[in-house]
Parts: structure tokens; C-alpha cells; sequence
């Protein structure tokens, strides 16, 4: 306290306070938690204006003044971090779709584009969908891309692979089960279906399920219920089906192996996600969008891909379609030791479509040995006679070690599809 300034000022504050008629005042310190964070301070142009009593009630009142102070910068403080968070947890939703490819659908080939286009077209509706296509074109990825477009993006996505489940399991997997409804059910658990209430199920590899199995879905998409093992009682789900194959399902009907009825329940709107050979002018475009994500996860820094690995990446046949080409490019990217990815010789082997492009050039040349080039045959032409000349030497034999997919070098689901949409017959390839 000053009562005086005029006699007891000790500094060029106090001086300054005179000069503009200040003659005593009282300062007392804001502090919160322990620690300062200011002064308060009262003045009067009047001489030993303040007392004793004077400074501890203006303590008092300072004590409370630095408490809502300092609430107020906490309030402060946690509403710019609720902001930073709130950014950073877009960021790292954003980091997450691209890390594991959750909507990430690269390319711009018209085969792709016409499926997005069909996507577009059924998202918005509770309409099953019937995904085909070879293993490692992205079904997965579709299925998540119709989902995220749909009104039940909220509600979870539930993924079951099929295949992946043993078949005395796959109905408590699907419907659930109680409490004893079997040897080791201690407790009752909730089927994927019932997980799924109000969202999306996406069955991958459907035509692996068991026909007991198929029975139960077929009710599922008919009544929108089900009975989990072991139990009575019907529990009611509002659940879109999403599926997935790629097997031949009518091949898989008239083998017995799947259900008709089932089929024409499940095949609403059928989409049909191309193989990679089918999207060249994506190949580097995929490329580089695996190079960018591995060289992040392998901590190397990598500027681009060489002509020649380019080359060979183009040529490539790709039957493992996109997840092949995945893998090769994270191998070489392990492999790599300048800032130029380069392709290892046993990176890819033998391409089938080198041997089908031989192969035609031997059936253009048989067909017209001396004819123009406009006289040559379309590639769809051509891959109908190299595969018919390939089944005629097996004789009608697909699978196997002598089969007609072990020589092209393609899976034997890859080639039943190809057969099937270039229009070949196995049984005319048959020794009678």
C-alpha cells in the first residue's frame, strides 16, 4: 500500500502515477492455484485513502477474481484443444480411409467407371447386391463404397468371409447361439446378423455356405428373422445383404451346390468388378498409389517407377488381379535401393498374356498369311481360339496339374469366367 506517492514513491511507476494525480492506492496479488497471474490493484487521488481492513477485503475479492480467471482460461484452453482434436480426429479418419483403403478406389478405366456408375445407382436403395469377380479384384472395397453411400452408413458394416468359417460353425457365426445350445457354448453369443441390425452384412464368398446354411439366409432375406442356435425364439433384424463370389453360381445350381432360390434373392443387382487385365491404363495409376502408401510404412522415400519396371508392370497378365500387384510392389519397394522402384527378374513371372499374344500372332498368321492388317482377328477372337486350342489338348480337363488353367497359368475360376463370357463349352473340347 501507498498512502503518500508524493513522499514514498520508489519507482518511475510510482512518479508516473503523481504526475497524473494519483496520491495512494492498494495492490494486491491474483493468484490461482499457487501461482500468480496478476495484480489487482485500486487507486485515489485522495492521501492514505486505504487501511489494513481495506487490503484484506480487496484480497478477498482478488482471491475470487484470479479463481474465475483462471476457470475462465481453463474453459479457454480446453475449447482449443476440443477444436485441435476435433481437427486432428479428421485427419486421422482421413489417414485411416487411406492407410486401410476404405474408400479408396483407384483408377479411371471405363470398365471401372461403369461400375462406379452402377454403385451409385444401387447405394442409395436396401436392394440386395451380388458382387462377382475374380480374387484380388476389391470386392471387399465395393461393398464398403455401396455401404458408406447408403443411408445406413452410420450403423456398422459386418464383414463374414464364408469360406473362412468351419462348417459346424457357421450358423452360430451368422445367427448366433444360447447358452447350451452345444458342447462349449458356456454363454450366449450374438450372431453377425444380429450385430449388423440396422446396417449392412457383407457375406464374402457366399457359395462356400453349407445348403442348411443357405436355408437359414433365404428366410433372413424373406422374413427379416432368424432363430439362433439352440433356441426358440425369433429375433427380428432389419439387416441389407451385401454378397460376394467368385465362383460361377449357376455352375454351382446346377452342380446342387447352391440354392436357386437363394440365388434370385441375393441377385437383385448383380455387379460385376473387372478383372485388372481389363483395366490396363490403371495399372500405373494403382501403382504408384501402393508405392506412395509402402514407402510411408517402410520408411523409404521413393520418387516414382523406371520405364522398364513400368513396361513389364503393363504386360503383366495380373491373375491375382490387384492384390497381386499390391504385393509385388511392396516387395520391390523392399527390395529397392536407389529412389527409382525397379523390378527384380522373379518379381513377376512368365506373363499368360505373353503367351496369348504368341499365340495370336500364330493364329493371325494361320488365318491370313499374306492379308492385310485390317484382316487380323479382334483379341476377343483370339483368346477364344488359344483357350479353345488349349482345352482341345486337354481335352476338356480345367483343373489340375494337366489342366487347362495350370497351362494358361490362370486359376481355374479365372477361366471358367473367361469361358463363360467368350462364349466356350467345355463339353466340346470332351473325348466321346
Amino acid at each position: 500500500m501507498r498512502g503518500d506517492l508524493e513522499k514514498e514513491q520508489e519507482s518511475a511507476g510510482d512518479r508516473r502515477l503523481v504526475t497524473e494525480g494519483i496520491q495512494s492506492y492498494c495492490v494486491v496479488p491474483l493468484v490461482a492455484m499457487g501461482k500468480s497471474i496478476g495484480t489487482f490493484t485500486l487507486w485515489s487521488e485522495a492521501k492514505n485513502r486505504y487501511s489494513e481492513a481495506d487490503a484484506e477485503l480487496l484480497q478477498e475479492v482478488a482471491n475470487q477474481v484470479a479463481l474465475a480467471i483462471a476457470n475462465m482460461k481453463s474453459y479457454e484452453e480446453i475449447a482449443a484443444l476440443k477444436a485441435r482434436l476435433e481437427k486432428e480426429n479428421v485427419y486421422l479418419q482421413e489417414e485411416i480411409r487411406t492407410v486401410h483403403n476404405f474408400e479408396e478406389i483407384v483408377g479411371n478405366s471405363p470398365g471401372l467407371l461403369e461400375l462406379l456408375r452402377r454403385v451409385d445407382q444401387v447405394a442409395p436403395t436396401d436392394s440386395s447386391v451380388l458382387i462377382y469377380g475374380e480374387t484380388g479384384t476389391g470386392k471387399e472395397l465395393i461393398a464398403r463404397a455401396i455401404h458408406d453411400r447408403s443411408a445406413r452408413k452410420n450403423r456398422p458394416l459386418v464383414k463374414v468371409n464364408c469360406s473362412a468359417i468351419s462348417a459346424g460353425l457357421v450358423e452360430s457365426e451368422l445367427f448366433g447361439h444360447v447358452k447350451g445350445a452345444f458342447t462349449g457354448a458356456f454363454e450366449r453369443r450374438i450372431g453377425r446378423f444380429e450385430l449388423a441390425d440396422r446396417g449392412t452384412i457383407f457375406l464374402d464368398e457366399v457359395g462356400e455356405l453349407p445348403l442348411e446354411t443357405q436355408v437359414k439366409l433365404l428366410r433372413v432375406l424373406q422374413e427379416h428373422e432368424f432363430e439362433p442356435v439352440g433356441s426358440n425364439r425369433s429375433v427380428h433384424v432389419d439387416v441389407r445383404i451385401i454378397a460376394a463370389t467368385n465362383r460361377n453360381l449357376q455352375e454351382s445350381i446346377n452342380t446342387g451346390r447352391f440354392r436357386s432360390d437363394l440365388y434370385y434373392r441375393l441377385n437383385v443387382f448383380p455387379l460385376e468388378v473387372p478383372p485388372l487385365r481389363e483395366r490396363s491404363s490403371d495399372i500405373l495409376q494403382l501403382a504408384n498409389f501402393f508405392l506412395a502408401r509402402y514407402s510411408r510404412k517402410v520408411g523409404k522415400r521413393m520418387e516414382g517407377i523406371s520405364a522398364a519396371a513400368a513396361e513389364r508392370l503393363n504386360s503383366y497378365s495380373w491373375p491375382g488381379n490387384v492384390r497381386e500387384l499390391q504385393n509385388v510392389i511392396e516387395r520391390a519397394l523392399i527390395l529397392g535401393q536407389g529412389p527409382i522402384l525397379e523390378l527384380e527378374p522373379d518379381l513377376i513371372s512368365v506373363s499368360p498374356s505373353k503367351a496369348l499374344h504368341d499365340t495370336a500372332s500364330e493364329v493371325a498368321e494361320v488365318a491370313h498369311p499374306t492379308g492385310p492388317v485390317s484382316a487380323l482377328k479382334t483379341l476377343e477372337e483370339v483368346e477364344r481360339a488359344h483357350i479353345s486350342a488349349v482345352l482341345q489338348q486337354t481335352h476338356g480337363v480345367v483343373e489340375g496339374v494337366n489342366g487347362a488353367a495350370k497351362t494358361l497359368g490362370m486359376h481355374p475360376n479365372t477361366l471358367r469366367h473367361r469361358m463363360e463370357k467368350l462364349g466356350i463349352k467345355r463339353s466340346a473340347h470332351r473325348i466321346s
